[in-house]
């Protein structure tokens, strides 16, 4: 039998940059401006957006009157499969569940990573599975509801999380981006809260949210597994589907110089390109924010790797309010 919930921390992942937005930072950057490169709003699938990109007037957050781009998504990428996340049996392969990250890296949530939990985290506490080897998952809307609230029960414990697209067909999600960045003098540093820093950090051209870090010491601290599927993506009741990690399946936009591809834009509307160029090689010059510099591209992102638990550090430019 799977009874369904979620852990309640998800959830405050809805919220964009806190209350009132990332939290100003150092003083004194200097974005390089000899080029810049404002959003392309057809980089985005219009088939994964409610309506085509919009343009609208904004007031960004170092107070600028401004035009933004206002993306309004679906909550359901089109440009792959959702899921899975949780495998059935401690006897299925990799392809039956998604991914967990821990310590840096990505695991396949497969069978035997379950089954082998309790040394994993050298707590016998963990067992997940019953005598047969079936996994204990969660599988009802209600329950996914119900676990939303600051004390996670015992009887939740060695459960299996995997909310289901089914809950959140009626969730869209309104973005505003300025349609071309302003770099902002001081660096917007992203909130903190608890089980990690909360707020957005972008748009994927699939229209889905780059969240903040999982609260992955809340979810392990209640003894249950929410993991995310091969695209580094999970679902909750609030945000609907979205990622913490980039694992190169969501759109990509090739670069012709051998680059790191593109993938979206941070909320400044400079744009995030992935962690390592074709050739494998990570960026060795990126400032706090996991920015740099180049002729070609303007100020940009790369995001961190994908078990990093982490997209960018910090916004250089002023985002819409």
């Amino acid at each position: 039998m799977r009874h369904h919930h979620y852990l309640p921390l998800l959830l405050l992942l809805a919220c964009l940059f806190n209350c009132s937005g990332p939290k100003t930072g150092e003083k004194g950057v200097v974005i390089p401006n000899e080029v810049e490169v404002a959003v392309n709003a057809a980089h985005f699938l219009e088939a994964s957006l409610v309506t085509p990109v919009e343009t609208v007037a904004c007031t960004l957050s170092d107070g600028t009157k401004s035009t933004c781009y206002k993306i309004i998504s679906r909550s359901s990428p089109t440009d792959h499969q959702m899921g899975p996340w949780c495998p059935d049996n401690i006897s299925d392969g990799p392809e039956s569940g998604g991914i967990w990250i821990e310590g840096g890296e990505t695991y396949d949530v497969d069978g035997a990573f379950i089954k082998n939990m309790a040394a994993f985290y050298g707590d016998d506490t963990w067992k997940m599975y019953d005598a047969e080897g079936n996994i204990f998952t969660t599988d009802t809307k209600e329950d996914c509801a119900n676990a939303a609230n600051p004390n996670v029960g015992p009887e939740y414990r060695n459960f299996c999380v995997e909310c289901l697209p089914s809950y959140v067909t009626d969730i869209t999600q309104t973005y505003l981006i300025p349609t071309t960045p302003v770099a902002g003098e001081n660096t917007n540093l992203f909130a903190r809260g608890p089980g990690g820093g909360i707020g957005l950090r972008g748009i994927a051209f699939n229209g889905i949210r780059f969240d903040g870090p999982a609260p992955t010491n809340a979810i392990l601290g209640a003894y249950t597994l929410a993991p995310f599927d091969d695209a580094g993506g999970h679902i909750n009741l609030h945000a609907g589907y979205h990622y913490h990690a980039a694992t190169g399946v969501s759109k990509r936009l090739p670069q012709p110089d051998g680059h790191a591809p593109m993938i979206g834009y941070a909320m400044d509307g400079y744009g995030l390109y992935a962690n390592a160029d074709e050739s494998g090689n990570t960026a060795v010059d990126l400032d706090d924010c996991r920015g740099h510099y180049d002729e070609q591209r303007g100020y940009h992102y790369h995001v961190d790797k994908a078990g990093a638990n982490n997209f960018i550090n910090c916004l250089r430019g002023a985002y819409a309010k």
